[in-house]
């Protein structure tokens, strides 16, 4: 640096005694509306949740929870743990060249799962952290890609899990009304969104995006466009050669989803309101399909809580008891997330990744 060239304010020096650039103001950017909105969201539906307690009694609800006593450790502990095992099974077909240990892709699921619930993220803002945290053990290109192929597989299995519940719901679990009707939309709305998604995919909208922004001079840099379209091959790659892992990825999932039924069936046995094992996969079937609604609800705040209600109203246990249950079913998710943010704590923590981008 010479004596003799000016700095700007930036602390650089222009070189030939120019003198310095003016610089624009430095100002704050506004709060956008979605990042107002997100916390009104929040407030309504707690306050929702509140209204529909006051109305049915929160001594009702407190009683329901009183009954389950100790059993309700087995509520909070069984039937999830047996869901994330079984999600993370499916998860682990999504990875070909580089799969990481089984326990890792649990706990960076569980960690990942618990940001999806934490953060108004339309359910979504946990999946890049996955990618994150199995780092050492994938390249990120390769983990993004297995991250996306998940998501697809579970929300196709939950579309399968919604089409069985509908099917017992005409046949062996006989059931009417404006909910079965809802549930035959909400059908319908998700085969369209899943299969857009994986249009998107195949066509390979990571690459495309990013040379669309760089027309407006906002697109990333060379490295990081050779990542996206890296990204797009990786995932046109799996839906072409690995059909066999996304069909077994689907399935898995799909019995997933029909696991979770146990914990409507061993809540109300608990509560001495007998239900068989179909009618509770009916029921859930159908509170699935109110959460994938929902989505952009941080936790379905509220609408999970409206859903239930009319869900087991249907069925024919009452208003109450599908708050009381949907309650119970927060403080189980309470205790996951609250392990998940352990999890991506001591995850986050370890050393510089092993693997690379180039794998």
């Amino acid at each position: 640096m010479r004596e003799s060239d000016p700095a700007r304010p930036d602390g650089r020096v222009l070189a030939g005694g120019a003198g310095p650039i003016p610089t624009a103001p430095v100002t704050r950017p506004r709060a956008s509306v979605g990042r107002l909105l997100r916390p009104l969201i929040v407030v309504v539906g707690v306050g929702a949740i509140g209204y529909l307690g006051h109305q049915i009694g929160f001594a009702a609800i407190l009683d329901s929870i009183r009954t389950l006593s100790w059993r309700l450790l087995v509520v909070i502990c069984f039937p999830y743990a047996l869901t994330a095992t079984l999600d993370a099974t499916a998860w682990r077909l999504a990875f070909v060249d580089h799969v990481p240990p089984f326990a890792k892709i649990w706990i960076a699921r569980l960690a990942g799962e618990a940001v999806n619930a934490t953060t108004p993220t339309a359910s979504v803002g946990g999946e890049p952290v996955k990618a994150f945290l199995l780092r050492h053990w994938v390249p990120m290109p390769e983990g993004l890609a297995a991250v996306i192929v998940d998501k697809t597989t579970i929300v196709t299995g939950q579309g399968l899990f919604l089409v069985l519940g509908l099917v017992l719901a005409r046949t062996v679990v006989p059931v009417s009304g404006p909910v079965l009707t809802g549930m035959t939309v909400l059908l319908g709305l998700e085969a369209l969104a899943v299969s857009g998604f994986v249009v998107v995919q195949l066509l390979g909208a990571a690459g495309h995006g990013g040379r669309l922004l760089a027309r407006f001079g906002m697109g990333p840099n060379l490295n990081n466009q050779k990542w996206l379209e890296g990204l797009d091959r990786g995932l046109s790659r799996f839906y072409r050669a690995h059909r066999g892992r996304l069909v077994g990825a689907v399935l898995v999932h799909l019995l997933a989803w029909t696991v979770g039924s146990l914990e409507i069936y061993l809540v109300l046995n608990f509560l001495g309101l007998p239900v068989t094992l179909l009618t509770a996969v009916v029921m859930e079937s159908f509170g699935a399909a109110v959460k994938f609604a929902s989505f952009m609800i941080p936790g379905s705040l509220g609408a999970l809580e409206g859903g239930n209600m009319a869900i087991f109203a249907a069925f024919g246990y009452g208003g109450a008891v599908g708050l009381s249950y949907t309650l119970v079913r927060r403080l189980r998710e309470s205790v996951w997330i609250g392990t998940g943010l352990l999890a991506l704590a001591a995850l986050s923590a370890r050393p510089t990744p092993v693997v690379d981008a180039e794998g």
